[in-house]
């Protein structure tokens, strides 16, 4: 009798779980991002911040639209190209995710953005910065940095007023991201009355710059620009040492503004001479940056890069519009992000009509003793 009243209340606690398991509802972030090729560091570091995010809201216990919620991600590899980039926002859309974060790159966040929006899925980048991406109008594209507008600018203005260079060399992967810096950067140091003396283009896979330095040398520049990632800016500097350009300065925007840059450049005397920039505050002066680094490091060590404190703020974003339209669907929930007013890790977060983020800081950055340290 006793074994029958124990086994009764085995089934009876058994049919409790099953019905709380069915009361949860999952739902689903996207993420997209390189993960494989030259450009993974930036994609883990990217997809690390999403898992964080995700894991800090499951421990809320949240209940949205009278549901229980349990969030996961959907991880797609984009590999930094443009096709694989549609082809993971088509997926996305496919499995009905509630929303996504990225992507990492502005050539494959543009045409991503169509795709979210033929589907109606809202999207966050914390990392593509091409002023184009907003420009279509979408109501499902959002952006929580800033943008090359304030990236290239803000270069050309310290080469200028602060640096006094008077010639600069450019050169760009031909990437939308690459491309767009540049083209920044060239008309703001132009109007500065800055002498740009030599137009230059490599690709996102190459590694040899010989040429491209040899042609630019032959030109006594006194600053260099370029527009791109760092898996060429590394061998770029190291390939500038062994050609005596070691007087030059070496200008990038976010691309290349990264911790890998130093281990890429392989000891080269010419990483003391780049002056990078990022969109948003460094760490010390975001409102939770140095906390949440520290937590980040204890759970992914030696793996931050740049974009993960936006990609964790992106996360809390959607679930935050999603809290206060009291729904996870997109076709509920889109209508409240433009109202977004999210005190995150980043920054404080509000969005301008065309979904650019209201406010963006930008941060200048150098090196010294091989680490990046912030100029302002």
């Amino acid at each position: 009798m006793q074994m029958k009243l124990k086994l009764a209340a085995v089934a009876a606690l058994a049919a409790c779980g099953v019905a709380s398991a069915q009361d949860v509802q999952v739902v689903k972030i996207g993420h997209v991002a390189p993960v494989s090729g030259a450009q993974a560091h930036y994609g883990k570091d990217n997809e690390n911040g999403v898992r964080m995010a995700i894991e800090d809201l499951n421990a809320q216990n949240l209940t949205i639209g009278g549901k229980k919620v349990r969030f996961e991600i959907q991880a797609e590899d984009d590999a930094a190209d443009p096709k694989q980039g549609t082809a993971a926002a088509q997926k996305l859309c496919d499995a009905k995710v509630a929303g996504v974060v990225g992507h990492l790159n502005s050539g494959t966040t543009i045409p991503a953005s169509k795709v979210y929006n033929d589907c109606g899925i809202p999207h966050v980048t914390g990392a593509a910065t091409n002023p184009n991406l907003t420009k279509p109008g979408y109501k499902t594209t959002f952006r929580i940095i800033a943008n090359d507008n304030a990236l290239g600018a803000g270069l050309a203005l310290y080469a200028a007023d602060s640096l006094k260079l008077k010639r600069i060399a450019i050169i760009d992967d031909r990437t939308a991201y690459g491309q767009g810096v540049a083209e920044v950067f060239k008309r703001t140091a132009s109007g500065k009355g800055v002498q740009i003396v030599d137009e230059q283009f490599t690709t996102d896979k190459a590694t040899d710059f010989m040429a491209i330095l040899t042609a630019i040398k032959a030109k006594n520049p006194d600053g260099i620009f370029y527009g791109g990632m760092d898996p060429q800016a590394g061998p770029m500097l190291r390939q500038m040492e062994q050609l005596g350009l070691t007087n030059v300065k070496y200008f990038g925007g976010d691309g290349i503004c990264t911790s890998e840059i130093a281990k890429l450049a392989g000891g080269a005397k010419t990483l003391t001479n780049v002056v990078c920039a990022e969109g948003g505050a460094s760490l010390a002066k975001m409102p939770s940056g140095e906390a949440w680094k520290k937590k980040y490091d204890a759970k992914y060590p030696n793996q931050f890069q740049v974009y993960s404190p936006y990609t964790y703020d992106a996360t809390f974003v959607l679930v935050d519009a999603m809290k206060r339209a009291n729904s996870v669907d997109p076709k509920v929930y889109t209508a409240k992000l433009p109202e977004t007013n999210f005190k995150g890790v980043t920054a404080s977060i509000a969005f301008e009509p065309n979904g650019e983020l209201k406010n963006p800081a930008m941060t200048l950055y150098v090196y010294k003793d091989g680490k990046k340290s912030p100029l302002n």
